[in-house]
């Protein structure tokens, strides 16, 4: 009972894994494994199959043969090894080492010297001696095509072949049979190189273009805080150097007695104040969420992700004729929402909903990547392990006398449906709260305290 809980657990825990992968990681682990599968498929087949004939031709025969097989089982586990490092080499990402193909290349000497011995021996029917020399290049031309030129792999392959013909001629191979050896060859060779060099080529692309996003990610954030940094600097800079001048020149004047020093001081105050006020000024527009403006955002960033938005409103986005307060609190909704979908989710699509009811404004943000694991930054009531997340939020909204639910739903959907009273409004300090009842909370949001 034990063990069939066991091996229940670890299937759930491959499928967890499999879930947590993106898109690009899933198609990436499915080449790699089709790649590694490759090998064996030829081994336990076209290897193994004909290997059958040399129980009946005596013990050099079968001795052979269980050598070859052993070889064979040997250079396909470290074909499989060196997969991942061809995978990195190709990309670019970290350097093959070249001592890992010394063994492979002198297993596959080893592989071609007994097939030639067991053709010599009669250890092998005709049509097993052409499925053998099938299977002879699979395991090593896998990880071998990644990290070579594809006009030296070619190259390579034809004095492998010629090689081989050159040997199995010698033992006496008819001429029949050394035609369907090089047809063998040939096609095995192509069938490496079309396997594996296209779908690596493939992942490398699409790689680079999931590499290229982060960074454009990343440059939209650096613009953004150097667009923050010359607001600041265009706010104070002035400001400092007019306090700094009057700040000297009242020190000169008290050196000198003049009453006009106390004059200028109070200017500094003045300056320093107003100064204060245009920093609170600016950290609250920077800060400020606007709905109009984050649906934009959201649904620009999420198309660029390769999520397709659709966004449904009665009136439009700008014009469901809700307060201020009230689309600031949606469009921190949406803010979070989207950032979440592209953190934890993989959604095709994403649909965001605005409605208006007689008291309260609703908004839904639904995608349907429910699939995944935590598809928006956590279950209900979990903030996702950073940032405000869904808890932050519903503080937010809860100040307002809103409310904010998620959850999956059906097998595909999750969604966030947040709704908001219309009597919403700012407290004198600029931010959200609610004016209902005298007894409600004061607004107290968790980026501002």
């Amino acid at each position: 009972m034990k063990g069939l809980k066991g091996v229940i657990g670890r299937v759930r825990g491959w499928r967890r894994g499999w879930h947590e992968r993106s898109k690009l990681e899933r198609i990436d682990l499915y080449t790699r494994v089709t790649l590694c599968s490759i090998t064996w498929f030829f081994a336990v087949s076209w290897g193994l199959l004909p290997l059958g004939d040399a129980l009946d031709e005596g013990p050099v025969a079968i001795t052979l043969a269980g050598a070859f097989l052993a070889a064979n089982i040997a250079q396909s586990v470290l074909s499989n090894r060196n997969v991942a490092l061809a995978f990195d080499a190709y990309r670019g990402t970290a350097p093959f080492p070249p001592g890992r193909l010394r063994l492979p290349t002198a297993l596959q000497v080893l592989m071609t010297g007994l097939l030639v011995a067991l053709a010599a021996v009669g250890g092998v029917q005709e049509e097993g001696l052409v499925l053998l020399v099938l299977d002879l290049p699979v395991a090593f031309g896998i990880p071998y095509v990644l990290l070579v030129p594809v006009r030296r792999f070619l190259l390579q392959s034809a004095a492998f072949t010629a090689a081989v013909l050159a040997l199995l001629a010698a033992v006496g191979v008819p001429g029949g049979l050394l035609f369907g050896a090089f047809v063998s060859l040939v096609v095995v060779v192509l069938l490496v190189l079309v396997s594996a060099r296209p779908s690596v080529w493939s992942l490398s692309v699409m790689w680079q273009a999931e590499e290229a996003r982060d960074m454009q990610a990343r440059l939209a954030v650096a613009e953004e805080r150097l667009r923050f940094g010359r607001d600041m600097h265009d706010v104070l800079g002035r400001n400092l150097s007019v306090i700094a001048l009057k700040s000297e020149l009242a020190v000169e004047l008290a050196q000198r007695g003049n009453p006009a020093a106390m004059d200028q001081m109070v200017e500094v105050q003045r300056i320093a104040r107003a100064s204060q006020q245009e920093v609170r000024d600016v950290v609250r527009g920077y800060r400020e969420a606007d709905l109009p403006t984050e649906l934009m955002g959201a649904q620009g960033v999420l198309q660029a992700a390769g999520i397709s938005v659709t966004v449904e409103g009665a009136d439009g986005p700008a014009g469901i004729g809700a307060p201020a307060a009230v689309q600031a609190a949606l469009g921190w909704v949406v803010r979070e929402t989207a950032t979440n979908v592209l953190r934890h989710g993989d959604p095709r699509h994403c649909w965001i909903r605005l409605a208006r009811t007689r008291d309260a404004v609703v908004l839904e943000v639904e995608n349907d990547g429910a699939g995944a694991t935590r598809p928006l930054g956590g279950t209900d009531g979990d903030d996702g392990g950073g940032g405000s997340g869904l808890a932050g939020l519903r503080v937010r909204l809860g100040a307002l006398g809103g409310s904010l639910s998620a959850g999956a739903v059906g097998d595909d959907l999750f969604r966030v449906t947040a709704t908001v009273p219309l009597t919403a409004r700012p407290d004198t300090n600029g931010r959200l709260a609610p004016s209902p009842e005298p007894s409600a909370a004061p607004s107290v949001l968790p980026e501002e305290r």
